[in-house]
């Protein structure tokens, strides 16, 4: 995340400084807890074991199936085995895709293919990564991006995936058609006027209405972005936010506990030369973060101290390239998260209440805090509708105890009016979610019509619908 001369670099066993190019090391305790234990690859009856990105969620599906074309995914959903879930990169940290049924991939179906205008006609299974690339090569873009670009459009678009940016709506709000295929096999065409109702709930369905195939998308031109990184002090970058929010294409920032400072990320539409991104700094960033939280936990007064002096005087980053190679980060430190969508008169005063309370009660933390802004959308399941929205969102070390997300973090920001992002960990169910989604009763009631036999629900999203 940021180039810096003076960095504490955390290793598995170790911490070192780096300074001026010499090295000087120290051995110390990790104060990482042990690998969390896995579990069997294969269950009693032979099935294989399935898990998402950060091995939360697993499962021993049934059966796993990849059809080659629509048509055979309107077979499959027909005689498949419920529940049937959908399954992309796995990068949702609630219980969305685990079933003993049947786990279905459209890695098969990916690609555009095809044009209205300046629409992309785009199948569900292609991947955010691969997508940029495929729509560069007729000079546009998704008008955003997520943090990450692992995965599947399809995965993306049922959770309300979205980037940051005042004025940009998540990833759904660009949808102007799809095709859906139902638990009985029917192929439905579905968009403003075709099917409306069926349109906005399936724009964000969580998979729970049957497969989404393709999608019609809006792209913009494919222009470069000059991306800023910069280290402040916490109370400045909360001072300055809302003004950042309203001049930059793209804003965001994370807090960092126990430092008392902020990183910024900037992006803004140029035409200065292409001046392309270095090496991943992040990783070596959070390393940094570990290193001080084994080394310093006990203390926090010191741990802001000696944080403020290797990270306060951190050079810049500035990196100019085509948008879809710098709005997304590859993330290969694995986590758990909360991210809930605020108002945006919330937004600060929520990020810095959890700011304290981390720092008061959870000294093991040590990711930092993002906060993004998000241009409101008319999608009956969006945590966007009805205003403006800005999520903050709280990670964990995999390896480290969570629950402090549901204990401390998830009652300040119900608090702040908050909606949960449907791909990360929250406990809202039922008549919670009635009470915060005006649509809700009109999304269960599609999801009814469509699947009167709960093919498409799992044990999750019966709690989650209140059906269980």
């Amino acid at each position: 995340m940021i180039s810096r001369r003076g960095a504490l670099i955390a290793g598995g066993t170790g911490v070192a400084v780096v300074a001026g190019g010499g090295v000087a090391a120290y051995k110390v305790a990790t104060g990482d807890k042990p690998e969390p234990p896995s579990p069997p690859s294969v269950d009693a009856q032979g099935k294989l074991l399935w898990r998402n990105w950060s091995g939360l969620q697993h499962a021993y599906p049934a059966a796993r199936l990849a059809p080659k074309d629509e048509g055979e995914l309107a077979t499959t959903l027909k005689v498949a085995q419920a529940p049937i879930r959908p399954v992309g990169a796995g990068h949702s940290f609630t219980a969305l895709a685990p079933t003993n049924g049947t786990l279905i991939s459209l890695d098969s179906l990916s690609g555009v293919i095809g044009w209205e205008g300046d629409e992309a006609i785009v199948r569900a299974g292609t991947r955010l990564g691969a997508l940029g690339p495929m729509l560069a090569e007729k000079r546009r873009a998704l008008p955003n991006l997520p943090d990450i670009n692992k995965q599947s459009l399809g995965g993306a678009l049922s959770t309300a995936t979205h980037g940051t940016g005042a004025g940009i709506q998540a990833m759904h709000g660009s949808v102007t058609g799809l095709r859906l295929v139902t638990p009985s096999g029917e192929v439905i065409e579905a968009d403003a006027t075709r099917n409306p109702e069926v349109f906005q709930a399936a724009r964000v369905s969580l998979g729970a209405l049957g497969v989404i195939t393709q999608v019609r998308i809006k792209t913009s031109a494919n222009r470069r972005l000059r991306r800023r990184v910069w280290l402040e002090p916490l109370e400045d970058a909360l001072a300055k936010a809302e003004a950042r929010w309203a001049q930059h294409r793209n804003f965001e920032f994370y807090a960092v506990p126990f430092t008392g400072l902020a990183a910024n990320i900037s992006h803004d539409e140029t035409d200065d030369p292409a001046l392309p991104r270095g090496p991943d700094q992040d990783t070596e960033f959070l390393q940094a973060l570990r290193g001080l939280r084994n080394l310093l936990g006990f203390a926090t007064p010191l741990r802001k101290a000696a944080a403020h002096a290797l990270l306060s005087t951190a050079k810049p980053e500035t990196a100019v390239d085509e948008g879809w190679k710098l709005l997304s980060t590859e993330r290969p430190v694995r986590f758990n998260e909360m991210e809930f969508h605020l108002p945006v008169e919330h937004q600060l005063k929520a990020l810095e209440e959890v700011v304290r309370t981390i720092e008061k009660e959870r000294p093991d933390v040590f990711f930092p805090i993002e906060a993004r802004r998000i241009a409101p959308d008319d999608a009956w399941l969006s945590p966007f509708q009805g205003g403006a929205r800005g999520s903050v969102a709280v990670h964990a070390y995999y390896r480290d105890d969570f629950t402090f997300l549901y204990e401390l973090i998830e009652p300040i920001f119900r608090r702040y009016d908050g909606r949960p992002h449907w791909g990360k960990l929250h406990t809202l169910n039922g008549g919670q979610l009635e009470a915060i989604y005006p649509r809700w009763k009109d999304f269960l009631a599609v999801r009814r019509e469509l699947d009167p036999d709960g093919r498409m629900l799992n044990p999750y999203l019966k709690g989650l619908f209140g059906l269980s």
